[in-house]
């Protein structure tokens, strides 16, 4: 299981408590001494932001974050199994409402719903079809059939099967009755993608 990070800034105290423990917790923990030192670190992917500071209105403002990024501790003091709590639950919050909307191709993909919107139109997508447009979507070059056994199915790439022919044929035939859209996965010799 990947940890989610969890940056605390101009908190030196709960830093320090936190990292005593950090075996023990579900998440990553990351000090800034500062907003600016926060601010100046361009790496940061800002939606999968988890932030406990002092003070938020620069983080606010620089960083194009809202509110959902933010743990405010203003029931202090508290016990220390509340405080981890409070972190989890706000985490996975923050993973929640990351999961409702993904913009693929001018779609939307709900994970949470597993629904896949385009205007007014929605299409139920299972599971496997949903790792299909995601591993498509993310790898951004042409996935042969052995690549996609491999790293969707778990197949070993000498097993013949046509079980990726098969839920690809499927899902393009369920887009393009939904949406007209025979466009969304392509093929080519070297494999399938999404451009």
């Amino acid at each position: 299981m990947i940890k989610q990070n969890i940056f605390i800034i101009n908190f030196n105290l709960l830093y320090e408590i936190l990292d005593e423990i950090k075996e023990n917790l579900y998440f990553k923990i990351i000090k800034y001494e500062n907003e600016d030192d926060f601010i100046k670190d361009n790496d940061l992917e800002e939606k999968n932001t988890l932030i406990i500071s002092k003070s938020f209105q620069k983080l606010l403002f620089n960083k194009n974050l809202t509110e959902k990024n933010l743990l405010i501790l203003n029931s202090l003091p508290l016990s220390l199994i509340k405080l981890v709590e409070l972190i989890n639950i706000q985490s996975i919050k923050l993973r929640f409402n990351q999961q409702s909307k993904i913009n693929i191709k001018g779609y939307v993909l709900n994970l949470n719903s597993k629904f896949f919107f385009k205007g007014d139109l929605a299409l139920k997508l299972t599971e496997k079809e949903i790792e299909i447009i995601l591993y498509l979507e993310k790898s951004k070059t042409k996935n042969t059939v052995q690549e996609l056994q491999k790293n969707i199915w778990g197949y070993s790439p000498n097993m013949e099967t046509h079980t990726v022919e098969t839920h690809i044929y499927r899902l393009r035939k369920k887009i393009s009755n939904k949406f007209s859209d025979e466009q969304f996965i392509l093929s080519h010799k070297n494999g399938y993608f999404i451009s």
